[in-house]
């Protein structure tokens, strides 16, 4: 038996119109659908109540910077596939994260031993295919050649996205190297090493593609040496483009502090400074 069955007219309002995606040049990040991206940070004060300590990342090495930093800048500044150059490679944070994150990685490591113990952190194909560390001085000619080599490689002539974690000049001593930016003579010297090595980056980031700068102030002679506004002026004195200057909190996330705050706080009243809590992320893009 057949039965008539009348089809109900759809409504143009009862039909769900699917926006297209839409991104910029260098993100994946759907502009159309921006409401999705609220953990995606756009505000100049970034607070962490502690450092990630899973997903491959760990605070064995002094010095480092947080994950959630890199996390932030590969998704607003990168795409799936991209290559981050790392010119103070350090413990590997920007190559684990490029990893979890689907990107990929070359990263300049000064001291031998370091750049041996962090390539444990990578299996044998990830060292092939996603992430490189080349031992080498990020301010010489030889480090260039060497990445472009592993450039050349990964099928790229540029790179996408450059990271730059420098030593705070002379706070922390990192290795007996000459070339090793945390050895100068003096705070200029130390400017003039941190350029030549800006220089490099900025001639193998690729054009309309960003950089991200970490760096703190420090103290010398009883006065404040104002080491990330000096650095940010010599990066935009190569041609950078500052688009942004992020004040990050960094309590709760420094090592040694805790122990000592009542001695800072001493110090701090009796020198007339004032205790350092917050370093600096500039934000750069190559014109």
């Amino acid at each position: 038996m057949k039965t008539n069955t009348k089809l109900k007219p759809v409504k143009k309002a009862d039909l769900q119109v699917v926006k297209p995606v839409k991104t910029t040049k260098y993100s994946d990040i759907n502009l159309n659908a921006w409401k999705d991206y609220g953990h995606v940070l756009t505000g100049t004060l970034w607070q962490f109540p502690s450092r990630l300590k899973q997903h491959g990342h760990s605070n064995e090495y002094h010095g480092n910077y947080i994950p959630q930093i890199a996390q932030q800048m590969y998704e607003r500044y990168t795409k799936k596939n991209d290559i981050v150059l790392d010119l103070f490679f350090g413990s590997g944070t920007s190559g684990i994260e490029a990893i979890n994150m689907e990107r990929r990685c070359i990263g300049v490591e000064l001291k031998d031993e370091l750049a041996e113990s962090v390539s444990e952190k990578f299996t044998p194909k990830q060292l092939v295919t996603d992430v490189n560390i080349i031992c080498a001085d990020s301010a010489s000619e030889l480090a260039v050649e060497k990445i472009k080599a592993r450039l050349d490689v990964m099928g790229e002539k540029k790179a996408q996205f450059l990271m730059l974690h420098p030593p705070y000049d002379d706070i922390i001593k990192f290795s007996d190297k000459k070339e090793d930016l945390s050895n100068c003579a003096t705070t200029e010297e130390f400017y003039d090493l941190f350029e030549r090595v800006a220089k490099n980056g900025y001639d193998l980031l690729e054009k309309g593609r960003f950089a991200c700068l970490i760096i703190g102030d420090s103290y010398k002679n009883s006065e404040v040496q104002p080491l990330g506004f000096e650095c940010m002026n010599r990066m935009r004195k190569l041609g950078f483009v500052l688009k942004s200057t992020i004040v990050k909190d960094i309590q709760g996330n420094e090592r040694g502090k805790g122990r000592t705050a009542n001695l800072w706080r001493y110090r701090a009243l009796a020198g007339g400074f004032s205790i350092f809590t917050h370093e600096y992320i500039f934000v750069f893009q190559k014109k």
